[in-house]
């Protein structure tokens, strides 16, 4: 992803498939990143993780992309590497992976995808149910 267009496309479309977008947050000056990178891009796209769960989304998010804004800051990405999850829209920011040593654990990065994949959808981590969900019980 490099523009907050694409950003937000990619979270709309992941609502509307009523599945967690998993997004792995690099800049161009992290050599970690490139690291990290195709482990969970292959755990979940060539190796299914997170399928039997209802599965997930992901993207790769270039925070330093001419495009991208103050983007990062919005859902206070301060290292790099960053693993969110999105659930309807909503970041789940108590899950938020920034350690490269637990990105780079295979039995850890499964775990932690196939948690985030049980959301469905359906959130849990994030900032609450937002106003409709408060106001009419949603999201409990």
């Amino acid at each position: 992803i490099r523009s907050k267009d694409e950003f937000s496309i990619l979270l709309l479309h992941s609502t509307s498939r009523n599945q967690p977008l998993i997004t792995l947050w690099t800049a161009s000056f992290c050599s970690s990143c490139r690291v990290v990178l195709p482990l969970v891009r292959d755990a979940i796209e060539k190796d299914k993780i997170g399928e039997n769960e209802g599965g997930v989304g992901f993207a790769e998010v270039e925070v330093d992309a001419p495009g991208m804004g103050d983007l990062g800051g919005e859902y206070f990405i301060n290292s790099m590497p960053s693993l969110l999850s999105f659930s309807r829209q909503e970041a789940q920011l108590e899950s938020k992976i920034t350690s490269v040593d637990e990105m780079k654990d295979r039995e850890f990065l499964t775990l932690w995808i196939q948690n985030e994949a049980k959301r469905g959808g359906a959130g849990g981590a994030g900032g609450g149910g937002g106003l409709f969900g408060g106001m009419f019980g949603l999201g409990r």
